[in-house]
């Protein structure tokens, strides 16, 4: 039980104005979680299919998983890019609104491809098939070229980054700068973040993909985009205050967002120097980027490649999410439970690289086509693997977020911390778009040498692209937990002789949170006021 007494005196920690915005945030973002589930899965589903049908219908060499690694590919790349063209607006408007507007923008953004649907001629699955879905028939498809896909999902990710950048800023505007707040609402909301991903996932997979059809299953993430907007509203307004010539002192819009370029590959540039120049960080590009890496090709690339091709209903790699899902949630939960004895992410990087080789059975598995039950033994075997991911991620990012914001950046414009993490952001989304695409087609060209739609199979190809690729990663990780100094115990106390456990200082504090490094804090009311060089700051926090 003392378990759960922490987690009942964490609670009591918050005040409660702040207790009543954090229940507010929680419900929105268990919606747009859901809402976002229904859409990511039904468009790889939805891709995988229609690419599939092209190549049936026109007699054509199968090369659907190199155009949807593309598609994921560049809409993580776009993902960027949204980040960078929300950060003005966040100077100008408080926080909680611009949440709202953009979570709307991303509901019509993710509509945009059920009117091109429709438009074309698309209906939902017909009633007889239901119950018995004629194999490669997706005749109720609209009629437009597939390629459209990639750059309407392309505009979708510019959206999404919108959104995934202010839901990392606004905890600090809700809790303020306290260190232990900031974690003990990080780790809540990530819990419940993950439990509504999972049933989000699983009902994807089970009840609306077979229910409407691919094309038409998203249908509810406008709906859920929309009361997620209306429900984050009524979060309060944070202590914001504008000061009466805050607008004429800031530059237009259009010139802050290409500032907001410049210093982001100002970042990615710095952050190179920083990482390459010392022992002490080097070894998070493999323990960070590169695990990052293969948890989303995981997800998006073997998922959508065992459904369609071993058990033949693409609609079932959501069930191997929904799977995954949960085992990072349980990461989650494991990190917050045992932070006061794993006290760096080591232990549970090393648990990540063993996870990774689980996948080895896929290449010599056999199952039965069209068996659900094999789905959910897919997802049973993801648990682990993301179990691994997900407690590395959650500490390995506590420890650089520490690490980091205790080195004094020698750029005046970026942080240590901003650069470090805008470069292994990049390095993930530039692996993920090179590696996705050309595995893709690797895996295309073994199944039609094998085949194609007459029989073909991926077995040989899940050797290398799941198999030996995931080794050589495996590998990787668990070289690099031995680079950093002290790293040679098993559960070692601190790396490099240095004590992250403290809470930083003021100052520390501006630089970790990176685009609020501008914002000086004003009277006891919590209000705030920006300094002059508020335009200097990074323009991403990723």
């Amino acid at each position: 039980m003392g378990y759960f007494a922490e987690m009942k005196d964490s609670l009591k920690a918050f005040t409660p104005i702040e207790r009543r915005n954090i229940v507010i945030y929680i419900i929105g973002i268990m919606i747009y979680k859901f809402g976002l589930e229904a859409f990511n899965g039904s468009i790889v589903a939805l891709a995988t299919n229609r690419y599939d049908f092209e190549s049936i219908r026109d007699k054509t060499p199968s090369r659907t998983f190199e155009r949807v690694g593309l598609l994921t590919g560049l809409n993580q790349a776009f993902q960027c890019v949204g980040s960078i063209m929300i950060a003005p607006l966040i100077k100008r408007f408080p926080t909680k609104n611009v949440l709202s507007g953009a979570i709307i923008v991303f509901g019509l953004f993710s509509a945009i491809l059920l009117i091109v649907d429709a438009a074309t001629g698309g209906t939902f699955v017909p009633a007889a098939y239901v119950k018995n879905h004629p194999k490669n028939d997706f005749s109720y498809y609209g009629r437009y070229n597939t390629d459209g896909m990639i750059p309407i999902y392309a505009i979708c990710g510019i959206a999404y980054g919108m959104v995934e950048l202010i839901r990392r800023i606004i905890p600090r505007d809700i809790v303020g700068g306290n260190v232990q707040k900031l974690r003990k609402m990080d780790s809540i909301v990530h819990i419940f973040y993950e439990i509504t991903g999972t049933a989000g996932a699983f009902a994807t997979a089970l009840g609306l993909i077979p229910a409407l059809g691919n094309n038409k299953a998203f249908l509810i993430t406008p709906i859920c985009f929309l009361l997620c907007a209306i429900t984050w509203w009524f979060v309060s307004d944070l202590g914001f205050r504008r000061e009466g010539n805050v607008l004429k002192s800031q530059p237009g819009y259009v010139k802050a967002m290409l500032g907001g370029f410049y210093l982001f590959g100002e970042s990615v540039f710095v952050g190179a120097k920083i990482l390459f120049s010392s022992r002490k960080f080097v070894w998070l590009i493999p323990g960070y980027a590169v695990a990052l890496y293969a948890h989303r090709y995981l997800e998006n690339s073997i998922a959508p490649a065992v459904a369609r091709r071993y058990l033949g209903n693409s609609a079932w790699s959501q069930i191997m999410v929904g799977g995954s899902n949960f085992g990072e949630l349980l990461g989650a939960l494991a990190v917050f439970l045992t932070s006061n004895h794993i006290r760096t992410p080591l232990p549970w990087l090393r648990l990540d690289a063993l996870f990774l080789l689980i996948v080895w059975y896929l290449p010599s598995w056999r199952p039965a086509n069209m068996d659900v039950s094999q789905a959910w033994m897919v997802a049973g075997t993801f648990i682990p693997i993301s179990f691994g991911w997900a407690a590395g991620d959650v500490s390995l990012a506590a420890y650089i977020q520490a690490c980091l914001a205790r080195l004094e950046s020698k750029n005046k414009n970026v942080s240590a911390l901003g650069a470090v993490m805008s470069f292994l952001y990049c390095f993930y989304i530039v692996t993920y778009a090179i590696c996705g695409t050309f595995l893709g087609r690797y895996l295309d060209s073994v199944y039609n040498n094998t085949g194609g739609s007459k029989g073909g199979n991926i077995y040989e190809g899940l050797t290398y692209t799941a198999g030996v690729q995931f080794t050589v990663i495996s590998a990787l990780v668990i070289a690099s937990t031995f680079v950093p100094k002290g790293a040679f115990s098993f559960n070692p106390k601190m790396l490099d002789n240095e004590e992250l456990d403290a809470d930083l200082s003021e100052d520390e504090q501006r630089v970790v949170d990176g685009v609020y490094a501008g914002r000086e804090k004003g009277g006891d009311d919590g209000s705030e006021r920006r300094d002059d060089n508020s335009d200097k700051m990074p323009a991403i926090v990723v």
